[in-house]
Parts: C-alpha cells; structure tokens; sequence
C-alpha cells in the first residue's frame, strides 16, 4: 500500500504543474512577440537549433539506409508479381495461339468435303497427330484413332487442304499414316480443268516438290491448275483412292527425259510438316472407291 501522505504530495505536485503550466500559456499567448517567454522560445531554439541539425546530418544515412532497403524489399516483391504475371500471360498467349491453329485447320478440314465429292457414300473420322517421322522426308505419322473407330487399312487420310495420305497400319487405338511424301508412295491423280492423267510420286530430295509424271506431251498444263484424285490406278504400285480429293497445284512444266511426256512439278495443298489434325476416310469400300482398272 502507497503511503497516504506521498500520494498526497504527488498529487499537490501535479496540480502546482498543471496551474504553472496553464499559467504560463496564458501569459505566452497574451503578450506580445517581443515578450519575455517569446525571447526565451527564442534563445531556446538557436541553442539546440546546431545540436538538431548535426543529430539530423548523423542520422540521414541511417534515414536513407532504411528507405533504401524498404524500396529494394518493395520491388524485389514487385519484380516477383511482374514475373509471375509474365509467366501466366506467355502461358495464355501459347494456349490461345494453339487454338487458333487448331481452329484454322478443323475449319479448313470441315469445309474440304463440302467443295468437292470425294465423301459421298463415306465417314469422316477426324484425328489427332500424336506422333511423327523423325527423318527428312516426314514419311509416316501416327494418329489416335484406329480399328476400334472403324478405320482400315488403305483408308484415305485428309489433312487440312488436301490428300495426306493412306492408312498402312492399324491398331485397337491408333493407325499408322503414310504421306503422300514417302518414297513408297504413288497416287493416280488428273489436272484440272484438261483431264490429263498422271501418277504424282514424291520428287527425290524434296518432299515439298512432288512430280506428275506420265502427263502426254502437248496436253495444256499450266501453273496454278489444280492437281486432283482420279479415282482409278493404272497399276498395282498405284494407290486407290476416291476421285476428286485435292492434291496441289501445278508450279512448273517442263520436258521429260522420256519422250512424248510432260515433267510437271506440283506442291501439295496439305502442309504435311505442321499439320495436327488429320481426317480419315472410311466406310463401304465400294461406295468410296472406284473400279481399279487392270
């Protein structure tokens, strides 16, 4: 327990503080500013006045040091949020770019049928590039429909623009395509608007320049025509598909090393080097395929 007679005192002490000071903020704010409490604030401040500003010179670098650390901690959290939101747009930008693609390319493929006839009495069964041929020439693809889908072997396959290929192998799930591109490959195939007909086989060195050989010289071939299934083989080595299915187009014609022929180079429509989405022709045999001719 405090002693009553301290308390006391403390408190009369604190009441004589309380009246001085109540006292003296009276007589500061009612003089005038050449008063006697003024000239103390005064001389009061231009004594101290050297001691605070040399207190404010050794503390600045402190001051500034904890500013400096405070902004570096804030924009290393900055940089961090930056980089984070880079990594989520990159993200964005690569899944909205792959569905472009992927758009542009179901686009192209749902609208082949359409412009021509090849589909008739058929099923398309649209799939998914899931693996390709590592060499040069892109000869073969690996796709993810097979038996169980109802796909067969010589089977037509479409990509986006034209001819791809044909199904050589076919599992429960998946199916082996072999491009128009490969070496093994022969497609009997005519030029439109003459009628010409010709073999188109892949040119040695360059998949992206196919031959049509066999084209009769003095048939009227021009660059641009259009190069189309015919629908019938002249041959064993010949594969058969349905007519009508586009090829490529003619880019050049000049004279072939066997007489009485044209050497006519065609480029595919189909870019079998970056398509993903493929479709494949299947159904009645002989709903989509035409009489071989022996």
């Amino acid at each position: 327990m405090y002693d009553k007679k301290v308390v006391r005192r403390r408190r009369a002490v604190l009441g004589v503080l309380v009246a001085l000071s109540l006292g003296l903020l009276t007589v500061y704010f009612g003089e005038n500013g050449g008063g006697f409490l003024h000239s103390v604030q005064s001389g009061t401040s231009s004594a101290f006045s050297p001691l605070e500003n040399g207190v404010s010179v050794v503390f600045k670098p402190v001051s500034n040091l904890t500013h400096w650390t405070g902004d570096v901690f804030h924009a290393n959290k900055e940089n961090k949020q930056l980089k984070k939101q880079v990594q989520q747009l990159r993200a964005q930008l690569a899944q909205s770019q792959t569905a472009q693609r992927d758009a542009a390319q179901l686009r192209s493929l749902a609208g082949l049928p359409r412009a021509s006839n090849f589909a008739a009495g058929g099923k398309l069964i649209t799939a998914r590039v899931i693996s390709r041929s590592p060499t040069v020439w892109y000869s073969n693809v690996i796709i993810n429909v097979g038996s169980g889908d109802g796909v067969h072997i010589d089977d037509p396959v479409i990509a986006a623009g034209g001819l791809a290929g044909k199904i050589t192998s076919v599992g429960g799930g998946q199916a082996e395509v072999t491009l128009i591109t490969d070496q093994s490959s022969n497609v009997s195939a005519e030029v439109m608007p003459d009628g010409s007909n010709g073999i188109v086989r892949p040119e040695v060195g360059n998949p992206n320049d196919m031959l049509l050989d066999y084209i009769q010289e003095g048939a009227k071939i021009a660059k641009g025509d259009s190069v189309v299934t015919s629908g019938f083989t002249s041959s064993k080595l010949d594969s058969l598909f349905p007519r009508d299915i586009p090829i490529g187009k003619v880019t050049k014609v000049e004279p072939s090393e066997l007489e009485q022929y044209q050497r006519v180079h065609i480029q595919p429509y189909a870019d079998l080097r970056r398509m993903d989405y493929v479709q494949v022709l299947t159904g009645n045999a002989e709903q989509q395929r035409a009489q071989v001719i022996k």
